[in-house]
């Protein structure tokens, strides 16, 4: 089993605080480490090289969380979508193993769980944008996630890697604010309630060389780096 922690990228503070909350108990490589990026595909892909690039054996996996918006119906706010693929902008796709593996997870947990492809825009989409993403096999939209598994591609190609977006709004029910409605309370208690399946499915990763490398395991609070 790895020895190395855990490390969670977020763009919002609410993000983090949702997750920091969560039970982390018995999480492999001890307590989590939970980055706050910000908004966007730079300052994700910039948050990445930092970390991995200057101690690229520090970690044993990588986890983009926090909220996104669904781009097609059969998505409800509160629900949970999983990436087996993240496609850019550009139309690059970027696929991941650790779908199936999550999503059981999380349905373990009691939660609904969609699995299928994230696209990461460079803007906030809306209305008939989201449709035509959905169209092109798309499930969620986020701002970051591409970008993150471009520069894990670039830093560290083997690392074990997932991403998961809590629907806080649909193209039915729009949100223009999240603290304002209660899709956004929703979407937040349900980022936390993820926190029992990530441990399970980081538990059963095997990062090559994961092994070699011992952190304490006595804290059960993640951490925080911004």
């Amino acid at each position: 089993m790895t020895t190395r922690p855990l490390l969670v990228f977020c763009a919002l503070g609410p993000e983090v605080w949702a997750l920091r909350g969560g039970d982390w108990r018995g999480t492999a490589g001890g307590s989590p480490v939970l980055v706050r990026t910000g908004v966007g595909r730079r300052r994700a892909g910039l948050a990445v090289r930092r970390l991995l690039g200057s101690a690229p054996g520090g970690y044993g996996a990588v986890v983009v969380a926090g909220f996104g918006a669904a781009v097609g119906p059969g998505v409800l706010p509160g629900d949970v979508v999983v990436a087996d693929g993240v496609r850019d902008s550009e139309g690059q796709l970027y696929p991941l193993d650790s779908g199936a593996e999550l999503t059981a997870a999380l349905k373990e947990r009691g939660l609904t769980v969609h699995t299928g492809v994230h696209h990461t825009a460079d803007h906030v989409v809306r209305g008939i944008e989201r449709r035509a993403l959905h169209l092109q096999g798309a499930l969620a939209v986020d701002m970051e996630a591409a970008a993150v598994l471009a520069a894990l591609r670039e830093v560290r190609p083997v690392l074990p890697a997932a991403v998961l977006r809590v629907v806080v709004d649909t193209p039915e029910h729009e949100l223009l604010r999240f603290g304002t409605l209660p899709a956004g309370v929703r979407a937040w208690r349900t980022l936390r309630a993820t926190v029992p399946a990530l441990v399970d499915w980081y538990r059963q990763e095997r990062a090559p060389g994961s092994a070699d490398l011992n952190h304490p395991t006595s804290s059960t609070l993640p951490q925080e780096a911004s």
